[in-house]
């Protein structure tokens, strides 16, 4: 235990990571990574065709190589589940959940159709070439494009409390838009995205025996994963146990049950064998991915920049069994006031996979529409582009009418401007550069709703008087530990040495999905109001101790730190955690609690964190390459428990923008329905010589409204601005208006 001395808060401080030494070292065990006793491998056979029916299958091949244990297909598999809800999960758009080996139908390519295991993962990838299918194929359709005819709305469920669709119109909005002395409109579109995180897409399976399963598994809930095998595979939920402390990213990629997921639950049920199935990276492009996606904006302002007319749609696609639909046209009207709107989002069923999540779903697609938008809209009222987002500036939420709970977007822009040097920024585009090369500024807003949901945290004082708060929320490399543990340290007055905080098992208590920027306002409440509680406990245990120099005292009048406590009056006067516990026969305090948002004081307000982006590219005049030189964010997040991890949280989305601007796309041949880069050699990402001088500055905001702590999440907003703002900046340097993502030289070559 540490000195009686009060500890040094450490919220606000930038304390480095907890896990960090472990992964440095290479001693924190990711999915795939666990010593497991008699454990088998196995390799996912995928299919080659789009659409169809498998007719006939031969694993005799496979099967007759020595140590090859069994070759499941849909003709052998173990029964599930029959009914559809069972099979979905905590993230499962509206539809019908895919049932990996149900039946022989093929919905897209690369489906799973087959898993081999084997005695080693090198023989099971080996078998698995040897299993001969044959198909009856039919016509197929994975082109947004050639199918816009068949857009139609998104069909209506549960995930539509958290992802709602486009407010209705209000006003006219193609009077106003006519009328317009300043109109900007244009058409925008991003191709497929696919999550391409570190550590590969694995599940170990570990079998207790009489159907209890212990899973490592790579996912963003353990929550989750527990009970989709227990619905899937009729487990009693306390049989499944899902671990998962160290995530090798992840950024939405985990959220839904991946397919190894349940392709190692169920060997190892039906062999009664330890399975571990890790999918390789091209499998990885099989799952999930951000969705193509064709935008068009139509905006319309006074000549003072005003903006009055607003109007956002956007065509997505979706697989045929599930409705995967994102918020994605109502950003707008969140920011610049209008009277007169109109906002669509249409989705096209196709013969892909689902589309996932993926870090800022929706804002990362939207704002880049919304923001170029403003920008054009600027240049032909012959506005700067900051001048002209300040005139449309709002302290509240036009599209809800209610005011921010906090709002300190202009400090954004004006704090951003003043470090970045936009007052440099010559006025007309091309009147920039540096030897040959074309140098641009460009500047974007960005956006993601503060949010949060309800969890339970656990909170345990022991014979050692240290405090152990227990939590299954995972931690995807944000930094969640280091962050609840700065929390819990706070509330209880005590060093941060002197708290673990323990996460990410299913069998500890409930925490949601680990997405959307809410995981440290949703887990952190529910923490302070354990911590809260758990104080409660040990003052009364010590006013009932013999001799307590408390004993007279009310809570209120007590202070803890140090691990003790002590009257307020006089901090001699007090007790020791580990003296309350010795007292109460070694036996540890603990207590269990809830927290979820308090609506009737929420639903007042809208709640938002904000940014604002400066970027400086420069362009070569000759060869068209572009390369972003400088780039700063300037965030509003409410309280910043860590700046180091949220600054590194915000660095990370700067560069996924830089990738999603200039780099990263999903290539599709439509005569095959196949996607063509699934790899990292041809699926461009940034590497270290394409990132250059990035930099954050996170605005001072007070917020007594989003939670009791005043937090608001960070994991979005780094991304949603930058690739508008490199757009904005190619457009200042070279005078052309790219819409369409990624962009590459070959564009600003083209006449």
């Amino acid at each position: 235990m540490s000195t009686n001395t009060a500890p040094i808060p450490s919220i606000g401080q930038p304390v480095s990571r907890i896990e960090g030494p472990l992964k440095v070292t290479g001693k924190a065990k990711y999915a795939g990574e666990y010593p497991v006793p008699g454990l088998l491998h196995g390799y996912v056979i995928n299919s080659t065709i789009t659409r169809g029916t498998i007719t006939s299958i031969d694993v005799s091949a496979a099967k007759d190589l020595p140590g090859v244990i069994e070759v499941f297909t849909h003709e052998n598999h173990p029964p599930t589940a029959w009914l559809d809800l069972k099979h979905a999960d905590m993230d499962a758009p509206p539809g019908k959940a895919f049932k990996p080996l149900a039946d022989n139908r093929i919905v897209c390519h690369g489906q799973p159709i087959g898993l081999v295991v084997a005695e080693s993962f090198e023989l099971a990838r080996r078998a698995a070439t040897l299993v001969r299918f044959e198909y009856k194929e039919e016509p197929f359709a994975t082109d947004l494009k050639e199918h816009l005819a068949e857009a139609r709305e998104a069909k209506k469920g549960l995930a539509t409390l958290l992802k709602p669709p486009p407010p209705k119109p209000q006003g006219d909005f193609d009077k106003a838009y006519a009328a317009a002395p300043a109109r900007a409109a244009a058409t925008f579109f991003h191709g497929t995205e696919h999550h391409n995180p570190l550590e590969l897409f694995a599940t170990t399976t570990e079998y207790l025996g009489e159907g209890r399963l212990r899973i490592y598994d790579k996912t963003q809930s353990t929550v989750n994963s527990q009970v989709y095998v227990a619905n899937v595979f009729g487990l009693h939920f306390k049989d499944v146990q899902v671990i998962a402390p160290y995530v090798g990213g992840a950024f939405g990629s985990g959220l839904r049950p991946q397919h190894q997921l349940f392709m190692s639950a169920m060997a190892a049920l039906a062999l009664r064998r330890s399975v571990r199935v890790t999918l390789d990276r091209s499998q990885m492009f099989t799952f999930g991915h951000r969705p193509p996606t064709l935008q068009h904006t139509a905006f319309g302002a006074d000549e003072k920049g005003r903006v009055h007319a607003l109007h956002h749609s956007a065509i997505s696609e979706t697989s045929r069994f599930e409705d995967y639909t994102e918020m994605t046209v109502d950003w707008s009207h969140k920011l610049y006031p209008a009277e007169h709107t109109r906002f669509e989002h249409q989705l096209v069923p196709l013969d892909v996979f689902t589309p996932l999540d993926m870090r800022a779903p929706g804002g990362s697609t939207g704002m880049h529409a919304v923001e170029i938008t403003m920008d054009m809209l600027a240049h032909e009222l012959g506005m700067d582009p900051l001048h002209l987002r300040l005139v449309n500036y709002t302290e509240k939420d036009p599209s809800a009418d209610l005011p921010f709970s906090s709002k300190e977007l202009r400090q954004c822009y004006l704090q951003g401007a003043e470090k970045f040097g936009w007052s440099q920024r010559g006025a007309k585009p091309r009147s920039m550069r540096r030897g040959r090369r074309l140098v641009g500024y460009g500047m974007a807003t960005g956006m993601w709703d503060a949010m949060r949901l309800f969890a339970r945290v656990q909170a345990i004082v022991g014979a050692d008087g240290r405090l152990e708060i227990r939590c299954a929320v995972t931690d995807i490399g944000t930094g969640t530990v280091t962050v609840m543990t700065q929390i819990a340290a706070d509330a209880m007055g005590m060093a941060l040495e002197d708290v673990t905080f323990s996460y990410a098992d299913s069998s500890m208590p409930f925490a949601p999905l680990q997405g959307g920027s809410f995981t440290v306002a949703t887990v952190g409440s529910a923490i302070a109001v354990a911590c809260q509680a758990l104080k409660k406990k040990l003052f009364k245990k010590a006013r009932q101790m013999d001799g307590s120099p408390l004993h007279a005292l009310e809570f209120e009048e007590v202070e803890f730190f140090g691990g003790r406590i002590v009257a307020s009056s006089d901090a001699a006067l007090g007790i020791s955690f580990g003296d309350i516990i010795a007292a109460n026969k070694n036996r540890p305090i603990q207590t269990t609690n809830g927290s979820m948002p308090n609506p009737l004081k929420t639903r007042k307000w809208s709640r938002a964190v904000h940014s604002a982006v400066f970027v400086e590219v420069e362009v070569d005049e000759e060869l068209g390459i572009i390369n972003v030189t400088r780039a700063l964010t300037a965030v509003a997040a409410g309280r910043i428990i860590n700046p180091k991890t949220a600054g590194s949280q915000i660095l990370g989305g700067m560069v996924w923008g830089i990738s999603k601007a200039l780099r990263e796309e999903t290539l599709s041949d439509p005569r095959f329905g196949k996607y063509m880069n699934a790899n990292l050699a041809e699926y461009h990402i940034p590497v270290h010589a394409d990132i250059h001088d990035l930099d954050v500055i996170f605005v001072e905001e007070n917020d007594t409204v989003v939670n009791d702590l005043g937090i608001k999440g960070v994991g979005e907003i780094g991304v949603v601005g930058m690739p508008p703002a490199i757009a904005n900046a190619i457009f200042h340097a070279t005078g052309k208006r790219i819409n369409d993502l990624p962009i590459h030289f070959d564009k600003l070559l083209q006449p």
